[in-house]
Formats: structure tokens, sequence, C-alpha cells
């Protein structure tokens, strides 16, 4: 994301893929909330310290209008990614702090359809895998305007 420009991040594919700005976005704002909220049991970054100046002119739906949403946002890049580095470094910190105990606590993902889960497995299947493929689209969405997508 460092040498995308915003007009880059807000550009509209054809299709029904969102511009690469608001999964950027998404990311950002789903570790926020995801992490350092439900997991941690604390209010995201987004509602407390950083409500209203995440980079993101809004806070993604719950729900099915994720795709709705994601061509309407506005991004600003350099206040998005400056929230960015405050909420990796504060997922950074609580898993620094997590104990093989803690990674085997079940969590309940039955309201999602995954039953009971160790925290070990969501952050490897829903934190890490939900990155990875994000990371494609955004890779992709790069390369359909002429840039760079994955390192070579």
């Amino acid at each position: 994301m460092a040498d995308v420009t915003a007009d880059e991040a807000h550009w509209l594919p054809q299709g029904n893929a969102n511009p690469l700005g608001a999964t950027y976005a998404h990311l950002v704002l789903g570790e926020d909330g995801f992490v350092n909220g439900m997991l941690q049991g604390t209010a995201p970054l987004f509602a407390t310290t950083w409500a209203g100046r995440t980079g993101a002119s809004e806070v993604p739906p719950e729900g099915p209008a994720w795709d709705q949403w994601g061509r309407q946002v506005r991004i600003d890049l350099p206040v998005l990614r400056e929230y960015a580095q405050v909420v990796y470094a504060a997922s950074d910190q609580w898993l620094a702090s997590l104990s093989v105990e803690d990674m085997n606590r079940t969590i309940d993902l039955s309201p999602a359809g995954l039953g009971q889960q160790s925290l070990g497995w969501v952050l490897g299947a829903g934190v890490v895998g939900h990155v990875q493929a994000h990371w494609g689209e955004i890779c992709c969405l790069k390369g359909l305007q002429g840039g760079r997508g994955y390192p070579v």
C-alpha cells in the first residue's frame, strides 16, 4: 500500500470488485474491531481514541451491505496508514502477551457458522487468512491499473 496513490485507491473496477482503498480500510478496521475489540473484549480504537479520524469516511456496516460501503467510502490514505500503524501496534502488543493457555481458549463462532474454535485457530484462519485473501485482491487491483502487485 505504500506506493498507492489516492486515485488508485478510489479507482472503481468493472464488475463487482471494490476499490483497493476500501479493501485496505476493511482490513485495518476489521483487525481493529476483531482483534482489538472482540477478541480482547475491549472497544476498538475506531470507536474510542480514533473515532472519526481513521482515514475512512465511514466504518463498514455489519452484515451483507459491505459491497455497497466499499463503493461509496472515501479514503484519506495518509491518515488511514497512520491509523493502521496504531492498530498493528495494539494487536502486536496483545499478541505478545498471550500464553499457550490463552491460545487454547475457546471462542464461540457459532453465529458465523464456525462453531467452537481455539483462539489460535481464530488468529490463524480468521485473522491471517483474512489478510492474505484481501492482499491478493489489492495486488490484483494494483496490477489492473498498471502497478506492481505482489513483490517479485
